[in-house]
């Protein structure tokens, strides 16, 4: 009998496509991050700059007329309105503001005439020297005072430290800014006489603006680094590094803090923009010569142009904020990068 012998052949192997590095690959993902965000700053950018010309646009009355006065003549307040630009339509006006935007011409202030970048430019860097100290501060009180919390009040243990931390920042978080400028004006100017009651007259005069300014904000930030501090205790790694007895404030600095950050960085930014807009009203309870004074003076004038441009510098300073905590997020954790590589 004889055996048919049959031939194996290889079954057929699928083709292999070599697929060229996406440009994702080929640029990297910081490229792509750094871009992303940038990007988003720049449409953030025309969405403020959009979001302030509409807004200050939909104040009712005649900013010529109030910056005339009422005895001003039709005619004058025609020719006034003419010089300006305000008798075009709002779509030519919008043009002209985008383009002298784009050029670092902000206008000129309808009741001064003077060029409102030169207003600004004079009077921003006070409101710095309030906000930066301030944010500084923040950062400063609210990190310690939260992670020491936590490792006081972890597993139950502290209930008396936690019923006076949750209480005190409580208490502090539910006061405005305002309110509390004008407390601390009462009680240390009013009261004991101790600090200068307004203006910017030397080291003293930035004690109680900067007070106000940090007060709330630290009192808030500090309840959230505690939360997310209760968290990171809780993990195996912290307990391993407890186990090899690590000395406690170096494990809480190179095990705790850093992997705290990223969350408590997120949702600080919120509460460190808000500062902004704090300093504001701060400053005109303290007769601070800043933007915030500017903002109060031109709102009750009717004064658009430098309306604009105030709000137009304290939106670009919170989204710059924004965008660099951002990107200091990505340096904490490269995992907050995936959303910008793609």
């Amino acid at each position: 009998m004889t055996s048919a012998t049959t031939e194996t052949r290889p079954e057929p192997q699928p083709a292999v496509l070599v697929r060229e590095p996406t440009r994702s690959r080929r640029v990297g993902p910081w490229v792509w991050f750094v871009g992303s965000r940038l990007l988003r700053l720049v449409v953030s950018l025309l969405v403020l700059v959009t979001a302030t010309f509409v807004m200050v646009h939909l104040i009712p009355g005649d900013p010529v007329q109030a910056a005339l006065g009422e005895q001003a003549t039709p005619q004058l307040v025609e020719l006034r309105r003419h010089e300006l630009g305000l008798d075009l339509p709002l779509p030519t006006q919008y043009a002209h503001y985008l383009r002298g935007v784009l050029s670092g011409d902000l206008g000129s202030s309808i009741v001064t005439e003077a060029p409102v970048s030169d207003l600004l430019g004079t009077r921003f860097p006070n409101t710095l020297r309030l906000a930066v100290p301030a944010f500084l501060l923040v950062i400063l009180i609210a990190l310690p005072v939260g992670l020491l919390t936590a490792v006081r009040t972890r597993g139950g243990r502290g209930r008396v430290t936690r019923g006076v931390f949750v209480n005190l920042t409580g208490l502090f978080n539910s006061i405005p800014d305002y309110v509390m400028a004008t407390i601390l004006s009462v009680i240390f100017v009013v009261g004991l006489g101790l600090f200068p009651a307004a203006g910017l007259s030397g080291p003293r005069s930035y004690v109680l603006p900067v007070a106000a300014l940090v007060v709330g904000p630290a009192a808030s930030l500090a309840r959230i680094v505690r939360v997310e501090a209760l968290k990171v205790l809780d993990t195996e790694y912290v307990r391993a590094a407890k186990s090899r007895r690590l000395p406690p404030m170096l494990r809480y600095l190179r095990h705790v803090l850093p992997n705290m950050m990223t969350a408590s960085l997120t949702f600080g930014t919120m509460i460190l923009s808000g500062l902004i807009a704090g300093t504001v009203l701060v400053e005109n309870v303290f007769g601070w010569p800043g933007v915030g004074t500017v903002i109060s003076q031109a709102v009750v004038q009717k004064d658009f142009p430098l309306v604009q441009g105030v709000l137009l510098v304290l939106g670009t300073a919170v989204l710059l904020l924004n965008m660099v905590v951002d990107v200091l997020l990505g340096v904490l954790d490269p995992r907050s990068r995936i959303g910008g590589s793609r």
